[in-house]
């Protein structure tokens, strides 16, 4: 694991981040609140692509709790059986649905407990909600975020927990509110698990890789 970065290099990174691309943004399609949440849930072990294709048609006739109540499980199995795991994210889609529909009048709720008490919905998940729907500064630690920290010394950690603590310390706070879309876009684009593209890396110099290719 790579030695944490010091809060000057940090700053020098995420200046660039931002110059480069102000207001980045999640790939996965929604249309609303409440899409947004199903589409995270069902990118657990699937490509954003993968999610994407799968929710088109769904979302134009299942864009809230109770519609997709309506259109009911085997139904929505349908829609999505070209995504890993299909059969049980179906049911936690369903599940967690009647709960918003019986429990919070069809909205989703804006606590991060709250959140992951329906199912299917983990603390990365209520992090991404938390961040993209109430504006909060929570980072969600997938493995893109979880390699990159580490990989560059940015928020090096032995676990997601770990890592996400480690944003939350050191990145400073005018980058928090974006600091998860950075960093999963440079992971999934630029420093790839397997082939990293350093000689692209607009952060190269400042990274503190054993394994950097230039």
């Amino acid at each position: 694991m790579t030695a944490q970065l010091g809060y000057h290099d940090i700053s020098k990174i995420f200046a660039r981040f931002a110059a480069a691309e102000p207001h980045p943004k999640g790939e996965l399609a929604h249309v609303n609140d409440y899409t947004l949440l199903v589409a995270i849930a069902l990118s657990a072990q699937s490509t954003d692509i993968g999610v994407n294709k799968a929710t088109a048609a769904l979302f134009a006739i299942a864009d809230t709790p109770q519609k997709m109540l309506d259109l009911g499980e085997p139904a929505l199995i349908e829609h999505i059986k070209s995504l890993g795991l299909f059969r049980q994210k179906a049911k936690n889609v369903i599940k967690l649905s009647r709960i918003l529909v019986d429990d919070y009048g069809g909205a989703v709720p804006s606590s991060r407990a709250a959140l992951q008490s329906l199912p299917g919905v983990g603390r990365k998940t209520a992090n991404v909600l938390l961040n993209m729907v109430y504006a909060h500064p929570a980072q969600a630690v997938d493995t893109h975020i979880f390699r990159v920290g580490n990989r560059t010394g940015l928020a090096a950690g032995r676990d997601v927990v770990a890592v996400e603590r480690a944003i939350e310390d050191n990145v400073p706070v005018q980058y928090q509110r974006h600091a998860h879309h950075w960093l999963i876009l440079h992971g999934r684009y630029i420093c790839k698990a397997r082939k990293p593209a350093c000689g692209a890396c607009i952060i190269a110099d400042l990274c503190h890789s054993e394994d950097k290719i230039l």
